[in-house]
């Protein structure tokens, strides 16, 4: 027998000794399964096209968080594509202003795409002195793959943001992946299984606190992480109008409140065609098509 420890022992190691929380526990196995599965075939019933399409943070300081996050995603060569007074966008990442019906958002995980290991130190560095608090600084995250080198920020309202880098083909945009904190981590699974076909969603590894879940062939994981929810995030899948109604179809077939029926949205652009589901904990999930 091999004396060698896996990445699990050592993770259940730490846990043991008390130098890593069951939270943070959770996330980082969920981060491992999907390290690992990246690297086996595609579901044949997955939709290979499927992305992120957007990421949409509510914040209270647009103006103070578009500083901050120019600074860090620079440093990932991840410029602004766009810049209103309510709304700044880097490719497939978006903040905007809340107001009254739209709180903060709160305990979401996005993880950046790095060119290379010297853009992931550049980002932390950077983030620091941006305002952000360490949530963990440069280096290799053998526990989640071989490849795996990352580094940590923490915002203001307790979101956390990463950069990593891997070798190997990367999804599409700038998102590698968004871990969102769940009540219950069987039910979450289903309500991403029910919508999966049309979202483009496959599960990958699912346990008592964790489940890991791919977008599209190679675009791209969520994560569900048992613990305090993650509330009022706004994460969108891209897809065909027959996506968007099918997405909406089956999930308010299952049960799952509608948040905007299919139709066109021109107060977005010409031909924006989505639909919009809240999962089990609120969140705000849609399927769009640009028609672009």
């Amino acid at each position: 027998m091999s004396n060698e420890s896996t990445p699990g022992t050592k993770l259940n190691e730490l846990l043991e000794r008390g130098e890593i929380s069951p939270e943070a526990y959770a996330e980082y196995t969920a981060a491992a399964d999907t390290a690992l599965s990246s690297t086996t075939d595609s579901s044949p019933h997955a939709r290979q096209d499927a992305m992120f399409d957007h990421i949409t943070l509510r914040v209270a300081d647009l103006a103070a968080a578009t500083i901050a996050f120019m600074a860090v995603l620079h440093e990932l060569e991840i410029e602004q594509t766009t810049s209103t007074p309510t709304l700044s966008a880097w490719r497939n990442f978006a903040l905007t202003l809340t107001d009254e019906a739209h709180p903060i958002a709160r305990r979401v995980h996005v993880a950046f795409v790095a060119p290379t290991p010297a853009h992931v130190e550049r980002f932390w560095e950077v983030g620091i002195d941006a305002g952000f608090t360490d949530d963990g600084p440069a280096g290799p995250r053998p526990d989640y793959a071989d490849d795996y080198y990352a580094a940590f920020l923490k915002g203001p309202a307790g979101n956390s943001f990463e950069a990593v880098y891997r070798d190997g083909a990367r999804p599409r945009g700038s998102i590698d992946h968004v871990a969102i904190r769940v009540s219950d981590v069987a039910a979450a699974t289903t309500f991403y299984t029910t919508i999966g076909p049309a979202a483009g969603l496959t599960v990958r590894r699912q346990a008592a606190d964790s489940a890991a879940l791919s977008v599209g062939a190679s675009d791209g994981s969520v994560l569900l992480v048992a613990g305090e929810p993650t509330h009022h995030l706004h994460l969108a899948f891209s897809g065909e109008d027959d996506d968007v109604r099918r997405f909406h179809a089956d999930a308010t077939a299952a049960g799952y409140r509608s948040n905007g029926e299919p139709g066109e949205r021109p107060r977005y652009h010409a031909g924006y065609y989505a639909a919009y589901v809240l999962d089990p904990d609120g969140n705000n999930i849609e399927v769009v098509d640009h028609h672009r």
